[in-house]
């Protein structure tokens, strides 16, 4: 597991300087991802909030700006969609794998279907990458790069299919370490302080054993006992592989990136965490299978964080699913009361859907589920009651994981018509993330950036949005805005209590220090 290395320097007292620069940023509490949006709020005694005006209408310097600004946390991120096309050819192409090139996919070779030089059906990995055809052919359709002159349908369809096209990547040895090596890394080199991934270790035997009990309407009325027939079935037991998974996985990462090492690359300095993916577009045995051993696997391994449900929101089975997903959910917290849940609820717009779907998914992952996050969001504002939703979520402190490109490419929702400032007016968390920034080809800084050139978003909107990742993460422990004395003006000896206690407080504090040296350095360019 990977942490923030310089949080430690935390413990031995805050500086000044530091207290500071809490004030010219304009820092509030734990509340920070709400409120107004626009240049007003900017802090303009803070030479990083000067040089954040002076760069803002031109693209270019403002990416560079933003691209170096210290980040918060990336907490909706898959970690299969985050890694890039061009990853996926390396590793396949290491592998031996071949590009189907009329299906579009990476697959295995097999005796009766070797892989073929460039010209035929299936040509080996190494072949496509080295021509020149072939490779921007398999990078489109991995990824939504140039989508529809590859897929031939939409932005949302491709999106979702890019998974299955280099899923045979991801079975190869190592690959699981080799995705977090990347992903991580990016997220370093932006500067973000921590990652909450999406992931799915030892799902697939929990899935089985799922699938294999026979699911009735007794079963769907009585999730009590349907639980205890799935863990006596044999569940607890694969919690101990999917802990080793991730040991050998972090081992890899470690390794990839010369952690520990004078060589160490920025990957090495990011906080990492899990979240447990359960695939919603399965049968109900497995849905909840898998919901109730990453429950389990939550309670005995500190890194993993909380469970999410992924796949598209809008398949049949999802849909017709929905409510069962959520009674699933809430018997799995009764069960293990400290389980985080963060869920994808409201990825849907009109049009996707008929108007009906729209009307409660929010709420009911709110309010039946217990989610403390919430995925996308984008259609709250046809949900019965918004407002009234809109007031539970303010109160509740459910934060939004806003995802602007993806809500852009999966739903053609962008701009005024994007809830982003319905939420923030309405005093509900948002939070900025990725989503599956290898998929939409893009990293946090575009989504910044986006905020910033769509909504109007100011410095100090930008560097409330990074400390509410923080806070609304799922790392363990008390905010560092927690104790009286580390809201300003800051006292010295109760941060130092609160970060001595807490590794969610060790982690704000880094970002702080480094928002610090960050605004020193912008003051050296004005």
């Amino acid at each position: 597991m990977l942490d923030v290395r310089m949080i430690g320097r935390a413990r031995g007292g805050v500086t000044g300087m530091l207290a500071a620069t809490l004030l010219l940023a304009g820092c509030a509490t734990a509340e920070m991802g709400g409120g107004s949006v626009g240049g007003g709020g900017d802090a303009g005694g803070s030479a990083a909030a000067r040089r954040f005006q002076a760069v803002r209408t031109s693209p270019p310097e403002l990416r560079a700006f933003l691209y170096r600004m210290p980040k918060g946390a990336d907490l909706h991120s898959h970690l299969t969609g985050a890694a890039y096309a061009e990853t996926y050819m390396r590793m396949a192409a290491d592998a031996g794998l071949c590009f189907d090139v009329k299906a579009l996919t990476l697959v295995a070779p097999t005796a009766q279907a070797p892989c073929g030089d460039a010209k035929s059906a299936r040509p080996g990995a190494a072949a496509a990458i080295a021509d020149s055809v072939l490779y921007p052919m398999a990078l489109d359709a991995l990824s939504t790069r140039d989508a529809l002159p590859v897929s031939g349908y939409s932005l949302h369809d491709q999106f979702f299919a890019t998974f299955g096209r280099f899923r045979a990547a991801n079975s190869v040895p190592n690959s699981t370490g080799d995705l977090l090596a990347e992903v991580v890394d990016r997220a370093g080199r932006q500067g973000e302080r921590h990652v909450e991934l999406m992931v799915s270790f030892g799902t697939g035997p929990a899935a089985a054993i799922g699938k294999s009990f026979p699911w009735t309407p007794q079963a769907a009325a009585d999730l009590a006992g349907t639980a205890d027939k799935l863990i006596a079935a044999g569940l607890p037991a694969l919690v101990a592989p999917a802990r080793q998974e991730i040991d050998a996985a972090e081992a890899r990462m470690r390794s990839v990136l010369g952690c520990g090492t004078p060589a160490a690359r920025p990957g090495c300095a990011v906080s990492v965490r899990y979240l447990q993916q359960v695939s919603r577009t399965q049968s109900p045995g497995p849905v909840y299978a898998t919901t109730l051993f990453n429950a389990l696997l939550e309670a005995q391994e500190p890194r993993v964080v909380g469970l999410n449900f992924v796949a598209p929101e809008d398949n049949p089975v999802a849909l017709d699913d929905y409510d069962l997903h959520m009674r699933m959910v809430a018997e799995a917290k009764r069960r293990q009361p400290g389980t985080n849940v963060a869920l994808h609820a409201g990825e849907l717009t009109l049009g996707l859907v008929p108007p009906e779907r729209l009307r409660d998914h929010i709420r009911k992952a709110v309010e039946i589920a217990g989610a403390k996050r919430i995925g996308h969001g984008v259609d709250v504002m046809y949900e019965d009651d918004p407002q009234g939703l809109l007031r539970t979520m303010a109160g509740r402190k459910v934060a939004v994981e806003i995802n602007l490109t993806s809500n852009d490419k999966i739903l053609g929702v962008s701009g005024k018509a994007h809830p982003l400032p319905v939420y923030r007016a309405a005093g509900v968390p948002v939070v900025l993330s990725t989503d599956d920034e290898g998929v939409s080809r893009i990293d946090l800084t575009n989504e910044l950036q986006r905020a910033v050139e769509e909504f109007g978003f100011g410095y100090a909107d930008l560097v409330g949005l990074a400390r509410a990742s923080l806070e609304h993460s799922f790392l363990p422990g008390d905010s560092l805005w927690s104790a009286p004395g580390c809201t300003p003006p800051v006292r010295e000896d109760s941060c130092r209590a609160v970060t001595a206690r807490s590794e969610k407080a060790r982690v704000q504090w880094g970002l702080e220090e480094a928002l610090a040296r960050f605004d020193r350095e912008m003051a050296g360019v004005q």
